[in-house]
């Protein structure tokens, strides 16, 4: 069987962290017949220096780019692409050699170096939320949204920063073999399978409150009771809180207000009954708490562009 071939191209100084994701990842991905992708961690030199301290001696040089399937390109310092947004004429003609079937992925700031190289033209992306505005004044064309943990547009894909490499990568993996698959290498990297949210949730956020006044436990158990009919006054009774005061404390945790975490909840739901059962749609809206299919069908269009049927074709679970 013919692998599928990831080069993660890895330009100085690149980010360790980000850096290890694709082999991580798609390296550690099985199907029946053994290893799914043939992962190359590849550089414009032999040897490229990292941000956390050490040098990667690296196998293979630029000539990988021209067999890959997939292109990933990690977090970097570059300085051409992250202060002038361009790229040395080297890497341009290293780049021009992928093959045009393959898809590009990029991590973090990696997405500095797909706009420099033009694959970025009129999309939407993202990068790291502290360095979209960086982004923005080099490549003012682009839309670029740091409210997201990535944006899958196809045949390209960006990611937020740093663990969002995961999610974005998983996402791919999940689209190409699968939710078990998916499942199986999240499992390993003991990470959760998919992250619901976006960026938000990670910037300037205070703590939670401490101790009685927190709404973890009525978070859990909501996720335990989507079924049913649940709303912010209700759960503001269960946490002994106002609606007011309920509603301030769930977003100082979340990021997020209390129904739109609750729509996001049950959407994860419908989505994981959409991949390992074989319902009927309008049972999913139900055992989600959504109600009808075409209420579902609403909030699945508006989350992942697909309708529930679509859903289903594309990432269901093999054996369910």
């Amino acid at each position: 069987m013919t692998r599928h071939v990831v080069a993660v191209l890895a330009l100085p100084e690149v980010v360790g962290f980000d850096l290890q994701i694709p082999p991580q990842v798609f390296g550690t991905a099985e199907g029946p017949d053994g290893p799914l992708y043939d992962v190359r961690v590849c550089g414009m030199t032999e040897r490229v220096p990292s941000t956390a301290g050490f040098s990667l001696l690296l196998e293979h040089g630029p000539e990988a780019l021209a067999a890959a399937d997939t292109v990933i390109v990690p977090g970097t310092h570059y300085v051409p692409a992250r202060r002038d947004g361009v790229l040395p004429d080297d890497v341009l003609a290293a780049l021009a050699t992928v093959p045009a079937h393959a898809r590009w992925l990029s991590i973090c700031t990696g997405a500095f170096v797909l706009a420099a190289a033009g694959r970025l033209e009129g999309r939407r992306v993202a990068t790291h939320w502290a360095r979209a505005a960086d982004l923005r004044r080099l490549h003012p064309h682009l839309e670029v949204d740091e409210s997201v943990l990535f944006v899958d547009d196809g045949d390209v894909a960006t990611s937020a920063g740093l663990a969002a490499g995961l999610d974005l990568c998983l996402h791919v993996l999940r689209g190409d073999h699968g939710a078990e698959v998916a499942n199986a290498v999240a499992r390993h990297l003991v990470v959760a399978p998919w992250r619901d949210g976006g960026q938000a949730q990670f910037i300037d956020h205070p703590l939670p409150p401490a101790g009685a006044g927190a709404t973890g436990t009525v978070r859990a158990w909501a996720v335990e009771h989507l079924d049913e009919d649940i709303d912010v006054a209700g759960l503001a009774a269960r946490a002994s809180m106002s609606v007011r005061t309920f509603t301030r404390r769930f977003r100082a945790e979340t990021g997020t207000s209390p129904h739109a975490w609750l729509v996001a909840q049950r959407v994860a739901r419908a989505r994981r009954l959409l991949e390992g059962s074989d319902l009927p749609v309008d049972r999913v809206a139900a055992e989600a708490g959504l109600g009808t299919a075409a209420s579902l069908r609403a909030h699945l269009a508006e989350e992942v562009g697909l309708s529930p049927l679509a859903y289903r074709r594309r990432f269901r679970r093999r054996g369910a």
